[in-house]
């Protein structure tokens, strides 16, 4: 039976126990008999981790479904007690060593038992790698560098952000009327997080910042789009998306509304504003929001002077003073969901590819994989991962779509044929017009009317020759119109896969069409 790999926010455990035993311990210090019963009260967390984690393995090893939530929330209670012995006056980091060890050894006499070499991390399988951990403990440093990123990945944005009242009302409501949202986004951004969030790491940007903004702009809603012509995940503007080398790509689809373009772009973005900005987060927000050259003009006239400052803090609009607590909140929430009372779901997202079997749609998919290991089902993951093809716009058998390793499964079992894939089809090419129903002609015998109601026929149109592209419409909602086969309608107007890219007013010819 695999056992859970010990991980510290996506580091492995030996990797974790080498980074911290070559961080110096503060300087002697003098510590108060409060600071040390804090120590006290930290050593004995961990121990009680420590004790957790062993009895999750006891149900791991006997196939209970329960053990490896056990050994995660353990794993986080670990994770917390050393962020907070971190900052806790007098506590030695080097003292929680001897619990690493031990649970290492444990790990590694467990995962030496599995017979397909393979580990659970967060709920999913990984490869295993004896050679992973040994050029980072041997680098000294890079190990100082990781060692680092181990307190900044998670807690280093506390410090740089001022942690008032205004975030603290943003905290509350994204813990109140839009928790639903906050939710929501954490979800979706877990599903984009392979794709995303590599690009914000590789530029030194904190995650929890990503998340923020993302969980602002678009509630992790890949196709967002405002009126005012902000797109995608991250909001960009037509024209500060050009500067990024977001656009249309000359297939008809917009790179805007690609999660990793999306996630490059903001990341050079944010950093541009951050060194013009001295690395103000609140400003480089406001910049982000209301407007680079204000940022820059506010920070020139009022030098020295925060976001926080009334001088400058009135320099911006209502819709940015709202932006930059709100921003700051979501991402405080994701850094301490446990704080918070925020129990976030469980997402298995490993990505993965589904090669399909026949043509289908995002509904049809939809429908067929049902909604089990999810909230809400796989629609808006289906839809974020694969950005370029509309929710009802048909994809060609043999297109290779993104996905995840759970929706890959689910695919495998329920939608290339059986029960539910049939039904699926049957629901997403259902007609709205055969449930209508007329009355035949009336005959009288005497004063009494003798008629029945039967379904009424559908009328005999024309085949129609060629059709006019309306304003919204896709190839895939006109082929359901006119009952097409979309390939062939495809060819037949030299449209190509997988966009099927359409103008309104485009006059296309209806071939292989029975309507």
């Amino acid at each position: 039976m695999p056992v859970p790999v010990l991980l510290v926010r996506g580091w492995p455990l030996l990797a974790v126990a080498a980074m911290l035993s070559i961080v110096p311990e503060a300087h002697a210090q003098r510590v108060s008999a409060r600071d040390k019963a804090k120590v006290e009260a930290l050593d004995q967390r961990m121990t009680a981790a420590e004790k957790r984690y062993n009895a999750a393995l006891v149900l791991v090893n006997n196939a209970d479904p329960k053990g490896t939530n056990e050994a995660d929330a353990a794993l986080e209670d670990m994770e917390d007690v050393i962020s907070a012995c971190v900052a806790q006056k007098g506590c030695q980091v080097s003292n929680l060593l001897p619990t690493y060890k031990r649970l290492l050894k444990s790990n590694a006499d467990s995962q030496q038992d599995s017979e397909d070499g393979t580990a659970i991390a967060d709920g999913t399988l990984l490869e295993a790698d004896p050679d992973h951990v040994g050029p980072l403990a041997a680098d000294v440093p890079e190990a100082a560098r990781a060692a680092a990123l181990l307190n900044d990945k998670r807690h280093a944005f506390d410090t740089m952000v001022e942690y008032n009242p205004a975030v603290q009302a943003g905290i509350r409501r994204w813990l109140t009327d839009m928790r639903p949202a906050l939710l929501t986004s954490y979800e979706n951004y877990q599903n984009l997080r392979a794709v995303m969030w590599p690009e914000w790491e590789k530029r030194g940007l904190p995650e929890a910042l990503l998340f923020g903004i993302m969980a602002k702009e678009s509630n992790g809603r890949v196709h967002a789009s405002s009126r005012a012509g902000a797109a995608g995940l991250m909001q960009f503007m037509p024209a500060t998306g050009r500067r990024f080398g977001l656009g249309p790509d000359g297939t008809g689809f917009d790179t805007r509304f690609d999660a990793r373009s999306a996630a490059e772009a903001s990341a050079t973005y944010l950093n541009e504003r951050m060194r013009e900005l001295n690395n103000s987060v609140e400003l480089s927000l406001a910049g982000y929001n209301g407007g680079e050259g204000r940022a820059i003009r506010v920070f020139r006239q009022y030098p020295g002077q925060g976001f926080w400052t009334d001088s400058v803090y009135n320099q911006f609009p209502g819709e940015t003073k709202d932006y930059v607590p709100m921003v700051i909140a979501a991402a405080w929430i994701y850094l301490h969901p446990q704080q918070y009372g925020v129990e976030f779901p469980k997402i298995s997202a490993q990505p993965a590819t589904i090669r399909l079997a026949k043509s289908t749609t995002i509904y049809e998919l939809t429908i067929c994989l049902g909604s089990s290991g999810t909230r809400d089902g796989y629609m808006r993951a289906l839809r974020n991962l694969n950005p370029r093809y509309e929710a009802d716009g048909w994809i060609p058998a043999g297109t290779t779509i993104n996905a995840t390793t759970r929706i890959a499964g689910l695919y495998n079992r329920f939608c290339v044929s059986g029960p539910r894939a049939d039904l699926a089809r049957t629901l997403i090419t259902a007609d709205l017009n055969a449930a209508i129903v007329r009355p035949t002609a009336v005959s009288y015998t005497g004063n009494v009317a003798v008629g029945s109601v039967v379904p009424a026929a559908k009328p005999k149109a024309k085949p129609a020759r060629s059709y006019k592209v309306g304003k919204g419409e896709t190839l895939g909602k006109i082929a359901a119109r006119f009952q097409c086969d979309v390939p062939t309608l495809a060819r037949a107007n030299g449209l190509k896969a997988p966009a099927y890219s359409l103008k309104q007013g485009q006059s296309i010819k209806l071939q292989g069409c029975d309507k």
